[in-house]
């Protein structure tokens, strides 16, 4: 049994993609190999089965298996926390407890499309939380570009009031740095309990919510070795030279960010690295045709002449 998410995780939490083969099976070799690939990269956690991890592809059976090869990968050297948003909430807590079974550090949770307000979704969050019991930590995902779920920093604040296994907060909405800020000033270790707040988005805020207090960063760029020496340079309060490397890397990040074609490029970089033996997204999804394939070679020899390294090494 893995030890569970810690009250006071910074640093970067990698979402990790699941692999397939050409013919959409799953690749569990690869899993083993991404994890090692992560390690390597020196991230500080992982996450599973996130959007990047195309959950809603998967079979509730499927679910299970590819949460499992991952803890097992990771042996305990990082905490895993497993993505178990689902429709319905039995399924959700069936996910949730074999998962920390089988040693996740923690889940995540986002609230289903539908609710338009504050009030509704603590409703449904209470429900879930309750199910869930105190002995599960959970990270509360807010994704409203996806979801359509939007809520106020005062919701989650009431949440964290009333609910002591809330562990972490991944911040996604966009615009979002104000409610960045309240959360933070509102979770200040006084008044009420710290709140690790790590950021998604592709990364493409980072910086900005670094200098708003973030602790870290959740994203599935295709480049975390870059994202952990930016998130050391935060932490030693050396925040311009953070934002330069983290310059060097944004015409790629941007890139991957694209609707449609981004998680096809950013599994096509992984594979390239090394990390996964095939870049296939599981159908319905994209591929990538002879101009997308240029276009990635084109910023990649230019991510190399900027950096003066190989990209595709660690």
């Amino acid at each position: 049994m893995s030890a569970k998410l810690p009250a006071d995780a910074k640093g970067i939490y990698v979402i990790a993609a699941t692999p397939f083969y050409d013919d959409g099976r799953i690749d569990f070799d690869s899993i083993d190999r991404l994890v090692d690939f992560y390690l390597k990269c020196g991230v500080h956690g992982m996450t599973v089965l996130g959007v990047m991890g195309e959950f809603q592809k998967l079979s509730e059976s499927e679910t299970i298996d590819v949460a499992r090869r991952f803890i097992t990968a990771a042996k305990g050297r990082i905490p895993t926390i497993v993505g178990v948003s689902n429709p319905g909430t039995a399924q959700l807590t069936k996910i949730a407890r074999t998962s920390m079974e089988a040693g996740a550090a923690g889940v995540m949770v986002m609230p289903i499309p539908g609710l338009r307000t504050d009030e509704a979704v603590l409703g449904y969050m209470r429900g879930v939380l309750k199910e869930l019991g105190l002995s599960i930590p959970v990270c509360v995902q807010d994704y409203p570009q996806l979801s359509g779920v939007y809520f106020s920093a005062g919701c989650f604040l009431q949440m964290v009031d009333e609910f002591p296994q809330i562990a972490m907060f991944k911040h996604e909405e966009a615009p979002g740095l104000r409610k960045l800020s309240a959360i933070r000033r509102a979770c200040d270790g006084k008044a009420r309990r710290t709140m690790p707040i790590l950021c998604g988005n592709g990364g493409i805020h980072l910086p900005q919510e670094y200098r708003r207090g973030a602790d870290g960063g959740m994203t599935g760029f295709a480049f975390p070795d870059m994202m952990v020496r930016m998130h050391a340079l935060f932490a030693a309060g050396k925040a311009d030279e953070a934002e330069d490397l983290y310059d060097l890397y944004l015409p790629i990040l941007r890139h991957e960010l694209q609707p449609g074609i981004g998680l096809a490029l950013r599994k096509e970089i992984l594979r390239r690295r090394g990390a996964i033996g095939s870049a296939a997204v599981r159908a319905p999804g994209p591929k990538l045709d002879a101009d997308d394939i240029a276009e990635l070679d084109q910023l990649l020899v230019r991510l190399e002449r900027k950096t003066g390294k190989a990209v595709t090494k660690i």
